[in-house]
């Protein structure tokens, strides 16, 4: 008989097979409620669920937080010192985290010297393409760049060897910047006139800038007592030398009343103290004013290119790096793939792979010389992407914040199949989304809720996509909805003409925006869609624009304190009380002096997490005792702040706390869906959505007759489209025209008036090629828009 043989015994696992979940025990961050989960690895998982559930606090503030954390740590504690420090989330176990790499929806920094370009290290392989092959030869790259000034000094340097000796030297660099506009690419120029009335004399208070006070002793007591000009003469009445010290002294020291002061002119006292700052991080107010007061042309000499003559002068194939960086990317892209020279073949190749990559995601359309403080939310992210796309990196977690932000229904398939490469290649993708679109691709979905703040932080579901659809979950119930075509559209009651566009890739439009309708601008993204409506629309009076520039705020900020609800309620607590409102400010007197107003006291640990701990004398209600003291409708002022929105509507509309101004405000916070919201929480842990709805609800109180909004669906659930399209038709129905910049298709059905951009991005843009109703955009199917929204409504 032949032996017996056993059939072989499987090999054991592998351990280290094991690890293929995430796992994440007891989270707690924000308004997460002791959150338990596990995610599959290698796999795509979709997180859901309304604006305001907890979707980033888990998947940013607590698994992306920590993988950062953890690997910040990896390095000596001289370099922590150097970088942000970050506290351990708040939660029991979290295992089998990978390094994680974050693509959020951070709008990039607006500095004037920033472009796409710098952005992305494009520029950087192009100034040494130049340097090496461009003729005639004009210096190293640093010559071709325009954040890099020419220097030229010479004198003499003591050389400290053996016998002192000095020695003399000279040094110079060339460098790239325009001298007369300093690399931003155009100059300013301002208005007199918005600086001070003429007819008055300083003392007679003739200054019109914000913050100059007759009594404000930094500025208008230097003006008035320096010696140098007479304060109670009108300024229209002043010497030409009178003039000359007032608009463009240099700094001088000056002593007033004994104090130590500089005395400059008007002119650069102005370009220091408003024209070198952020024009996107300056208060509402004062940005009105510098757009009031300042207008900004091309730079004549460099002719906007931001680069010196010589930088200019040197060309490859008749290309100069000006005219490199102002094609389109695409265009580029062919360019540099015609030149063929095997003394920079690395570079041409890492240059090529850039510019490929911004192909392939959809931005061919920009242009290097693109100011990157001008990227839409969703561009600004897409550009993020470029470095990761042809990353050889594999057992990574990437995390996406809402990647088809500001992408067409065309777009987002594009978008879909580069989630799914990364995927493919061996990498865990954690992406935050509310597209049905996106959601669909997914291996695992999680949809946080039930509902938004405190009412959400649980997970209501986790699982496939086919049983998520059968669940009764909110996302559940609304992934499939659908809205319908309006069958009965409203009468225009008149047009907003513009004639002639020309911004950036506008090609010579002429269009009437209808009045009194709400009207949607479509078209895919970079067709010229925010040129024609934030560009070209005059912004004069009864233009309230609502665009997509972030909510900057500090954890003392709050809705209270930004939507300026704080005022009458301060006011309210002052009257009954007999006091003044300063005590009823956590910044100012009433402040609890142990905390400074802030709740919590931080204990800075040099390169190691800060710890924060409730503040033990005002126990983190951030004021001082006695002002707790004062009440109105039975409240003290920690107790208001405490408040849900809803809460406050009620309590300030009836009884002895009713203050209209204050009720005011909270209905229009009700109005955009953020009745959940607590008055005191930090601008700091709101969501995306929720900062713009926030946005949305100050501007409401707006005296003005158009509204511009653009992509108001942003970081919006289903569910809250919805209630945001009611929105909409209340603004309207009240006699307003609105005017949205909107890519969901559901605005566009719900919509009056369409118009379509297109038919394709940048060069290929910039047309006209619809305009009517929606129903009609839907028979016709004659652009990309038509077609998506003929398959959306199912015509």
């Amino acid at each position: 008989m032949a032996p017996r043989t056993h059939a072989p015994k499987p090999p054991e696992p592998h351990a280290a097979d094991s690890h293929d979940l995430i796992r994440v025990h007891g989270a707690r961050e924000n308004n997460l409620k002791d959150v338990s989960i596990e995610l599959p690895k290698r796999r795509l998982t979709v997180f859901t669920g309304v604006s305001g559930s907890g979707k980033s606090s888990l998947v940013f503030s607590t698994i992306a937080a920590e993988s950062q954390r953890l690997i910040n740590e990896t390095y000596s504690s001289f370099v922590q010192g150097f970088m942000p420090t970050q506290a351990r989330p708040e939660v029991d176990v979290l295992d089998g985290l990978t390094t994680a790499i974050i693509v959020d929806q951070q709008r990039m920094g607006s500095d004037p010297r920033s472009t796409v370009g710098t952005a992305t290290d494009a520029n950087a392989m192009l100034r040494i393409l130049f340097s090496r092959l461009g003729k005639p030869y004009v210096g190293p790259p640093g010559a071709f760049a325009f954040n890099v000034p020419s220097v030229k000094a010479s004198g003499a340097i003591t050389v400290e060897r053996g016998n002192k000796k000095a020695v003399r030297a000279t040094y110079s660099r060339t460098g790239g910047m325009c001298t007369r506009c300093e690399g931003r690419g155009t100059v300013s120029d301002i208005d007199l006139t918005q600086l001070y009335d003429d007819s008055k004399s300083i003392a007679e208070g003739a200054f019109t800038i914000p913050g100059w006070k007759s009594d404000s002793w930094w500025t208008v007591r230097t003006y008035a007592e320096s010696g140098f000009l007479d304060p109670d003469k009108p300024i229209a009445e002043y010497t030409k030398k009178e003039m000359r010290d007032f608009l463009h002294r240099e700094p001088t020291k000056v002593k007033v009343e004994g104090v130590n002061l500089t005395f400059e002119g008007l002119i650069p006292k102005i370009q220091k103290s408003f024209l070198s700052k952020d024009r996107e991080a300056m208060q509402p107010h004062i940005r009105e004013f510098v757009d009031r007061a300042v207008t900004f042309t091309t730079c004549p000499e460099c002719d906007g290119t931001r680069l010196s003559e010589g930088a200019r002068s040197s060309k490859i194939k008749r290309i100069s790096i000006a005219d490199a960086c102002a094609m389109e990317i695409r265009d580029l892209a062919e360019w540099v793939r015609g030149l063929d020279e095997p003394s920079v073949a690395p570079l041409l190749e890492a240059l090529q792979q850039t510019l490929d990559s911004f192909v392939e995601i959809g931005l061919g359309y920009l242009a290097l010389d693109r100011a990157s403080g001008t990227l839409s939310g969703g561009e600004a992210q897409r550009v993020k992407m470029i470095r990761h796309l042809g990353s050889s990196l594999t057992d990574v977690t990437y995390v996406f914040d809402e990647p088809t932000i500001g992408l067409h229904p065309h777009d987002i398939q594009r978008m879909n199949e580069l989630l799914l490469r990364l995927r493919d290649k061996g990498n865990t993708v954690l992406v935050v989304e509310h597209k049905p679109e996106t959601i669909a691709i997914a291996d695992h979905v999680v949809d946080l809720g039930p509902g938004a703040g405190a009412a959400g932080g649980t997970v209501c579901f986790e699982g496939a996509l086919e049983d998520l659809r059968a669940s009764d979950t909110v996302t559940g119930r609304h992934l499939d909805d659908r809205a319908a075509v309006k069958e009965q559209v409203r009468e225009p009651t008149g047009a907003l003409e513009i004639r002639g566009a020309t911004a950036h890739n506008l090609r010579e439009v002429d269009v009437d925006i209808p009045l009194g309708v709400l009207t949607v601008v479509t078209g895919v993204a970079g067709s010229g869609k925010s040129s024609l409506v934030h560009g070209s629309i005059p912004a004069g009076e009864g233009v309230v624009s609502v665009d997509q520039s972030p909510i900057r705020g500090s954890r003392r900020s709050n809705p209270a304190t930004y939507t300026g609800l704080l005022d009458p309620i301060r006011k309210a607590f002052a009257k009954v009380n007999g006091v003044k409102p300063a005590l009823f400010s956590a910044n100012s007197e009433g402040a609890c002096p142990t905390c400074n107003g802030a709740g919590v006291v931080f204990t800075d640990l040099g390169m190691m997490a800060g710890v924060s701990s409730p503040c033990e004398d005002c126990e983190g209600k951030r004021f001082q005792p006695a002002v707790l003291e004062y009440h109105l409708g039975g409240r003290d002022i920690s107790e208001v702040l405490a408040m849900s929105v809803t809460e406050a509507e009620e309590f300030f509309g009836t009884g002895e706390a009713r203050t209209p101004a204050a009720h005011k405000i909270l209905e229009r916070l009700v109005d955009v869906g953020l009745g959940y919201l607590s008055l005191g929480q930090p601008l700091t842990t709101l969501s995306g959505g929720e900062r713009q709805r926030l946005k949305l609800a100050t501007h409401m109180g707006d005296k003005g007759g158009v509204y511009v909004l653009d992509e108001p669906t942003t970081g919006l659930h289903l569910a809250d489209v919805e209630q945001l399209l009611g929105l909409l038709d209340r603004l309207v129905d009240s006699g307003k025209s609105v005017i949205v910049v909107e890519h969901h298709q559901a605005v566009m059905a719900h919509a009056d008036w369409i118009i379509d951009l297109g038919p394709g991005a940048g060069h290929d843009g910039g047309t006209i090629v619809f305009e009517g109703t929606p129903a009609d955009l839907v028979a016709a199917r004659s652009t990309l828009t038509g077609e998506h929204l003929a398959a959306y409504v199912g015509a």
